[in-house]
């Protein structure tokens, strides 16, 4: 572990326990699976790539535990690209599944403002997805959401501070950390 990472979590307060998210998934993988059970074709389980990996890990084993059968892929879009300020959406792979006739379910650590999952949704729709659902572990809680985004099902409330850890870094560090973590203001 880095010193940076190491003197971040030494001054972060800790906003939810491995315990307390795995619950929380357990709780969102109920809802999904109500929603998703008598569904013929399995729905598109599509992971927004790197933060969501831990998150979509966890939710698609709960909703195997429950006995609903995913087609999965992922996806990995930036708007940031190494900067602080995002940019236009750059696509560093789109999926290799057809989209066409397709309930997908985008899968994603946290959302902030919402724009890139916005550029996604919309991507997925023009592919030809007859629906597109959204699933995050955290929501950021602000004003500064953009128009015509939210999530189907969110899991818990972060503040508006910078959090990290169970998929989300600190500058690209600790995303495999078991806890979630807010700096302190």
């Amino acid at each position: 572990m880095s010193a940076d990472l190491k003197a971040a979590l030494q001054s972060a307060e800790v906003l939810y326990t491995h315990p307390e998210i795995q619950h929380i998934i357990q709780q969102m993988a109920g809802r999904i699976h109500a929603d998703y059970q008598h569904d013929v074709q399995p729905p598109l389980f599509l992971t927004v790539m790197n933060g969501a990996l831990p998150f979509a890990a966890e939710l698609a084993l709960a909703l195997g535990e429950r006995g609903l059968d995913l087609q999965m892929d992922y996806l990995h879009a930036t708007r940031y690209r190494g900067d602080t300020r995002g940019k236009a959406l750059h696509w560093l792979r789109q999926p290799e599944v057809s989209l066409t006739g397709r309930r997908v379910l985008l899968v994603d650590d946290i959302l902030d403002e919402g724009q890139t999952l916005l550029e996604v949704k919309h991507w997925c729709a023009a592919q030809g997805a007859t629906e597109v659902r959204i699933a995050v572990l955290a929501v950021k809680r602000h004003d500064r959401c953009v128009p015509g985004i939210c999530a189907d099902y969110a899991g818990l409330e972060v503040p508006d501070r910078y959090v990290f850890g169970y998929g989300m870094d600190y500058h690209e560090q600790g995303r495999n950390l078991p806890a979630i973590y807010a700096l302190k203001d």
